[in-house]
């Protein structure tokens, strides 16, 4: 059994019925896999969602499929590592949007596997990521 914790750009495909990283993620749900959403990837994605074509259907399947999730809600722990993560980056020539260190941090604090297609991500020591959206 693994746990993961969905960046934006995995979670928004979730609200598109039929597609194939929803069909993957429910499966494995069903399976017994942990998937969880931490609250600033909620503000991404229901921003980007919100201003889309299909901004009506987009939120209605938010109200539907949103409590299969856990949440994770960065606290201050969180925000210090943030922080350090960042400047740790910086150091080594490295930027990383404080979104994403926040993402980052909680991702190592819980040891979850990190889904995106974010190659930021790739610069951040021990994070364990997977990128579901390529074939």
């Amino acid at each position: 059994m693994s746990n993961y914790l969905l960046d934006a750009n995995h979670v928004s495909p979730l609200l598109t019925p039929g597609h194939p990283l929803r069909l993957r993620v429910f499966q494995q749900m069903e399976q017994g896999d942990g998937f969880g959403i931490c609250i600033p990837v909620i503000t991404e994605t229901l921003f980007g969602v919100g201003i889309a074509p299909r901004a009506a259907a987009n939120r209605a399947e938010w109200e539907r499929v949103h409590a299969l999730f856990s949440y994770y809600v960065p606290d201050e722990t969180d925000a210090v590592a943030a922080a350090d993560l960042q400047i740790t980056l910086r150091k080594r020539g490295r930027q990383l949007a404080t979104v994403d260190a926040l993402i980052a941090a909680i991702a190592l604090r819980h040891h979850l596997i990190l889904l995106t297609t974010d190659r930021d991500f790739q610069a951040v020591p021990n994070l364990a990521q997977e990128n579901w959206m390529s074939p």
